[in-house]
């Protein structure tokens, strides 16, 4: 439908990108047999391509290839990675979703956008000229437009979304007035996080998390508001934040389910609620609402009887549903649902990271010869293997407040990553120099295979220098 593919079709991307010449027809055989593909049935391949120079060959290779098989293409040029879902989602649904076309997507979110906040009281609303700039996979600044925003004090700056994640203040020579509201989107436009300074200069970052958190209570409110039993989930990886979770379940006392990391993970976790939202911490998400969820949605919406409170709030979820990319990500559509939520619920930018207090953290990535020697269990948060590993992670743990730590290997290269979370960003680095101290006895350590010597000590290596080079530890 224009989502992501299941983990069984990743398995046969796999063989076909590794198939030789010789070996790609019988390849492409196996997966109509496996799946039951009917071949009589007519196939259309859509093709979109970014700015590097290598897009240019790749995607005519894809057509070219569709073309020998007498197969069906359209070519869309230069587009964003959402918009090339948003139209397979449109040709799979016969124009339900949409108009297959880049005005298409442009005028469906501009009108939903429209109608969800022209109820809002005029003083909520000017107009604003604010710079979005668009940035290539090398972080490079490649084309910049002045556009127009209902809202004040919105800007797009040119900082790389995986670089405000280790800002605690702002020094790259951008101009930004205490509490103007910012956003990022990274290179092909599917995450977003937004950020502001405070009158004291300090960096606040908000996240996927933070994101999540501002649709889901207003989803809620709205549900609440139109008598709506529908049920709703926020899905999580092991890298949101504790005070999140917290928020969700203990005030909000929603459902918050946890998922391996990925995003191919946190969507299909979704799509098993009425109504499933999901961002990663990097700002990678979207909301899905079920058939059902939207057919209630709907049959409200057209009743003449219903009362205007719960008419008022069943059209806002009308809107907000017209509005998201259920697809994947979408930064463009996750900015515009944002801004909306924001005007509608009369928030500012700091009354939303007011929502809660991040707890401090600290994350680590560090180079291994072979990352499968670390084995996860419970959605990667605790690890089965190597033997001890988790227990002198949940030991260091039991030392702080609030304090929870987890290792996980990459699920792309061979690399370690770290996660340590507490109550204080003092306790946050005391325990990553703790499990820098954290050695296993002689007798174990010559039991260990020397792969899990190398990443132990790499480990370690690495938590020394983040602590050193940033000045964690105090003398």
């Amino acid at each position: 439908m224009g989502e992501m593919v299941t983990p069984a079709w990743e398995g046969y991307a796999t063989q076909l990108a590794n198939a030789e010449q010789e070996g790609l027809l019988t390849a492409l055989k196996d997966a109509i047999e496996r799946e039951a593909i009917s071949m009589a049935q007519e196939a259309s391949v859509f093709v979109g391509k970014d700015t590097r120079p290598s897009s240019e060959s790749l995607s005519q290779a894809v057509l070219d290839g569709v073309h020998a098989l007498e197969s069906h293409s359209k070519d869309y040029g230069l587009v964003t990675t959402p918009q090339l879902h948003y139209m397979v989602c449109c040709q799979n649904t016969q124009g339900r979703y949409g108009d297959a076309t880049v005005k298409g997507y442009y005028q469906k979110l501009s009108q939903a956008f429209i109608q969800l906040t022209k109820n809002i009281r005029l003083h909520k609303l000017c107009l604003y000229h604010f710079l979005i700039t668009f940035m290539n996979k090398h972080g490079r600044r490649v084309r910049a437009i002045h556009s127009v925003c209902l809202y004040c004090s919105l800007t797009h700056f040119p900082i790389p979304i995986f670089l405000l994640f280790c800002l605690t203040s702002l020094s790259l020579g951008v101009e930004m007035s205490a509490g103007e509201r910012c956003c990022s989107y990274d290179c092909d436009a599917d995450r977003i996080v937004y950020y502001y300074c405070d009158s004291a200069g300090r960096f606040h970052l908000l996240d996927g998390d933070k994101i999540a958190t501002l649709i889901s209570t207003y989803l809620k409110e709205l549900l609440t508001q139109a008598g709506l039993d529908l049920q709703i989930a926020v899905v999580q990886t092991a890298y949101a934040n504790g005070s999140s979770t917290r928020y969700l379940e203990d005030t909000m006392k929603g459902i918050v389910r946890c998922t391996k990391t990925g995003v191919k993970h946190l969507h299909h976790a979704a799509q098993e609620f009425d109504i499933g939202v999901y961002f990663e911490a990097n700002g990678h998400g979207t909301v899905l609402f079920s058939k059902e969820a939207e057919e209630k949605i709907q049959q409200l919406a057209r009743n003449s009887n219903t009362n205007d409170e719960r008419r008022n709030a069943t059209l806002l979820l009308q809107n907000t549903v017209n509005l998201i990319n259920q697809t994947v990500g979408d930064a463009i559509s996750d900015m515009l649902l944002i801004e909306a939520v924001l005007a509608i619920r009369g928030m500012t930018v700091q009354q939303w990271d007011a929502i809660y207090t991040d707890l401090p953290n600290r994350q680590l990535q560090v180079k291994v010869a072979d990352r499968r020697v670390i084995d996860t269990t419970d959605a990667e948060r605790r690890t089965v293997s190597p033997a001890g590993l988790q227990e002198a992670i949940d030991s260091l743990v039991n030392k702080h407040r609030q304090a929870r730590s987890f290792v996980r290997p990459s699920g792309t290269e061979d690399v370690v990553r770290v996660y340590i979370e507490a109550d204080t960003q003092e306790s946050a680095d005391a325990l990553a120099h703790e499990a820098w101290q954290c050695t296993v006895s002689q007798e174990e350590w010559e039991r260990s295979p020397n792969i899990y010597k190398q990443a132990l000590c790499n480990v370690c290596r690495t938590l020394f220098f983040h602590a050193s080079n940033y000045n964690f530890l105090n003398p």
